[in-house]
């Protein structure tokens, strides 16, 4: 998947101006784009050293937190926009971190690779885990602790009283409104608190 097509199609999700928490922001390329092309402030959220060193470089405003210890620190409706992209998979409380990810912003926007997607459900069913491009990982060494679907977040959505204001997939840089579930590998959703 193309990184600069993912983001494009992020960022047309986040509105001008927004004031943005980008949790597990990585590098910080996601919110210096945002910062560059749609004039939005905020800050990352970040555990690892490097990784929050090349946020400084960009000029990111980031801080050194492990999201499974919550986001205690901010008030409700502290941000316009809140994005979890490939965090929520990583998470040992990823609906608890969810449900404050809609409490400490007015919308969330949440991508994560979609398990449903036909070539891993081809891998199942040769019985074997995927390895794929989206999730380059054997069973035994991927970084990613829960695996989700299309489907399942939106059923998660509703359990925890989530409004889904947009959502599709996105398969090598473009965007897949389509049997997202099937044709996907990414799945990608706006919301907020319902």
């Amino acid at each position: 998947m193309s990184a600069q097509a993912t983001m494009e199609s992020i960022a047309r999700l986040v509105p001008k101006g927004s004031r943005v928490l980008d949790l597990g922001c990585g590098d910080g390329a996601l919110l210096a784009h945002l910062q560059a092309t749609r004039g939005c402030s905020g800050y990352g959220i970040e555990i690892d050293d490097a990784k929050l060193l090349k946020c400084v470089q960009r000029g990111v405003n980031v801080i050194q937190l492990n999201l499974d210890e919550g986001l205690a620190m901010f008030d409700d409706a502290s941000f316009d926009v809140v994005l979890q992209i490939d965090t929520l998979q990583h998470l040992r409380n990823a609906e608890t971190m969810l449900r404050e990810t809609a409490r400490v912003g007015r919308m969330g926007v949440l991508a994560f690779p979609n398990f449903a997607h036909w070539p891993n459900r081809m891998s199942i069913l040769r019985g074997r885990m995927p390895v794929t491009k989206r999730l380059p990982y054997q069973w035994y060494d991927t970084p990613n602790i829960r695996v989700g679907t299309f489907k399942d977040f939106e059923v998660l959505a509703e359990k925890n009283d989530l409004n889904i204001l947009d959502s599709f997939g996105l398969q090598e840089g473009r965007e897949v409104r389509v049997w997202p579930n099937a044709l996907a590998g990414t799945a990608v959703f706006k919301f907020q608190r319902g």
